[in-house]
């Protein structure tokens, strides 16, 4: 067992934890959007960063659901240049996908009800949840990722119908913005 510092309150956290499933162990909420935990953490959103203190080192942000939880740390969860990093980043989700109730939910508990930014009006905050789930717990990797930047999409290997696809539905279940990726993958037309 490990001994760190959340937020002035000393903890103990087995090795191998993440800082996420500590700071939850003790009954703190951080927001997430792209953590689920049967998945491995892939820390796209930045939603759950936290800021770290080490004796010695400058202060930094990091995503708590991908970062290990280690001896004598020191994590606070709301400082104000954790709660100005997570506005930006809550911003910027609202901007590419205005219509979705969980990233409004979210930005509004973090105090943002408005984006300066143009709204693209996407569907997709590429968090990997849907490219994640279908390859470690499905087994099948019958969606990903293409394209770099602005470029970027979510789709089948080569842009084509994929057999490898159940249409099991398991990326739709777990997708935060509500998109029917399945039919991406398996050729279905949507309802």
């Amino acid at each position: 067992m490990m001994t760190l510092t959340i937020n002035n309150q000393n903890t103990e956290a087995a090795e191998g934890s993440s800082l996420l499933a500590t700071i939850q162990k003790l009954g703190m909420r951080v927001p997430t959007l792209c953590h689920h935990k049967a998945l491995t953490p892939y820390g796209a959103c930045r939603l759950c960063v936290v800021e770290i203190h080490f004796p010695g080192r400058a202060p930094s942000l990091q995503a708590s659901c991908s970062y290990p939880a280690l001896e004598g740390m020191n994590v606070f969860t709301d400082t104000e240049r954790v709660t100005r990093a997570r506005k930006i980043v809550a911003e910027l989700l609202l901007a590419r996908c205005p219509d979705s109730e969980v990233i409004r939910r979210i930005a509004s508990e973090l105090g943002v009800h408005e984006t300066r930014i143009k709204k693209k009006y996407d569907d997709c905050v590429y968090c990997g949840l849907c490219v994640r789930m279908c390859e470690e717990r499905m087994g099948r990797g019958a969606i990903g990722f293409s394209g770099r930047g602005p470029r970027k999409k979510l789709e089948p290997p080569f842009g084509k119908h994929n057999e490898m696809c159940w249409t099991c539905g398991a990326c739709d279940f777990v997708c935060p913005v509500g998109k029917k990726i399945r039919t991406l993958t398996s050729g279905i037309t949507p309802i």
